[in-house]
């Protein structure tokens, strides 16, 4: 504004006086116009936007203050809307809809369809048992993906290891024992031949492949009610079945197939089989040196997932390692950093019912220690099995046993290895 100074305004030649009702209109029209000024900052003391500011909500910084007291007029601060992201979408979601995401449901290669009305209950993912895929399993497990609420995505996972274990090699192609990889195979040749039969599995649409094995196991044996590993084992030397296992693992992603690295924290010279009994491992001073390395190293290579076994770890606690918080969130979430899905081996195996432990209340324990998926053996009751679980779930966080932020957590870990982004 133009304002006369104090000596011109003394000496200009004063307007002629208005009438009252004239004077007054004028009052009210200057006042008008000086209030529009300022609130549109004309004049000294209007707000002014920080050079520096950025970003959305730009904060706006102080206006100078005067030297008189005229009032400005600054508009008001809102603060930035939160930023969307998939753990600010779950947490809307409810309970039980959280539980069936961490749950993998057994079904067999020639009729997925019977899991129809787990999966489009939210089902995070199946798991394929059988050892001959029908030659359409493509198709009908397109058709079974048509159910996944949202079309967030579904793990289709199966065993295929090589050797005696294989569940659609005559769909996909046939691999040898690991032992015969690590003895005869560099590891250049493991990802070249892993990666033609992953090609195929992913253009079968299964998309997780719960392998490699990373137990550092010499023995020339087939794998047994008392030594779960044998000729799963690339080998008895910690060192090839490091390289071996990386390997195998980039086969398998080169192949768009998500791999899970198994069993942490090593199965190699287990005193039995967990699936038909209690089961220890070696020593927990003997593995760090032996049988953790395998996993470092495929931590560092970007490993997506690892599967946790149902072995007692002397030294490291007195449960499963699936059930064990000190294996699972002390030792590889912390120790070792590793950052992605976390799967329990089959929670009906006989080392868990040992341990007291029912599937369902094994599966809230599981979470509990930090796993993020749980998995059980196929049966004539999955239905069942399923609900119980979820149910279970739900019950543990409603009755404080299972916190809420960590069934979000897990269900974060599921949405993130399948590159789910629910905020688009």
């Amino acid at each position: 504004m133009n304002l006369l100074s104090y000596r011109d305004r003394r000496s200009a030649t004063p307007p002629p006086r208005l009438p009252g009702r004239a004077r007054n209109a004028r009052r009210l029209s200057t006042a008008a116009a000086v209030a529009a000024m300022l609130l549109a900052g004309c004049g000294t003391g209007a707000p002014k936007v920080a050079p520096h500011s950025s970003g959305p909500g730009v904060s706006l910084a102080p206006p100078a203050t005067p030297s008189h007291s005229r009032s400005t007029f600054a508009p008001a601060l809102t603060s930035p809307a939160t930023a969307c992201t998939n753990s600010t979408k779950l947490a809307g979601w409810s309970n039980r809809r959280l539980a069936m995401l961490t749950i993998a449901v057994p079904v067999s290669e020639t009729s997925v369809s019977d899991v129809t009305s787990e999966v489009s209950a939210g089902a995070g993912g199946v798991l394929l048992f059988g050892s001959k895929a029908p030659s359409d399993l493509g198709s009908r497990l397109t058709a079974l993906k048509s159910h996944v609420p949202g079309h967030r995505g579904l793990l289709v996972m199966t065993d295929e290891e090589g050797g005696g274990i294989q569940r659609m090699a005559n769909l996909v192609g046939s691999l040898p024992w690991p032992a015969y990889m690590g003895t005869h195979w560099t590891p250049a040749q493991i990802q070249q031949n892993v990666t033609k039969v992953a090609t195929k599995m992913a253009a079968a649409q299964v998309n997780m492949d719960l392998a490699p094995v990373v137990d550092v196991d010499g023995k020339n044996v087939a794998p047994s009610r008392t030594n779960p590993d044998g000729w799963r084992s690339f080998s008895g030397s910690t060192s090839v079945v490091s390289k071996d296992g990386v390997a195998y693992m980039n086969g398998l992603r080169a192949g768009h197939v998500i791999p899970v690295v198994k069993h942490f924290p090593g199965l190699g010279g287990s005193s039995y089989n967990s699936d038909f009994g209690p089961a220890h491992t070696l020593p927990w001073s003997t593995l760090q040196k032996v049988g953790i390395p395998p996993f470092t190293a495929a931590i560092k290579a970007g490993a997506p997932a690892i599967m946790v076994s149902n072995n007692i770890v002397p030294g490291l606690g007195t449960n499963p390692t699936s059930l064990s918080p000190t294996a699972i969130s002390s030792e590889l979430r912390g120790k070792l950093g590793f950052k992605g899905l976390v799967v329990t081996d089959s929670l009906s195996a006989k080392a868990i019912s040992a341990a007291g432990f029912s599937v369902p209340a094994a599966a809230v324990q599981a979470l509990r220690s930090g796993a993020d998926m749980v998995m059980f053996d196929l049966g004539s009751n999955v239905s069942t099995q399923t609900s119980s679980i979820a149910t279970a779930i739900t019950n543990a966080v409603v009755g404080g046993h299972l916190s809420r932020s960590r069934l979000i957590d897990a269900a974060g870990h599921i949405l993130a290895v399948r590159h789910v982004n629910l905020c688009s």
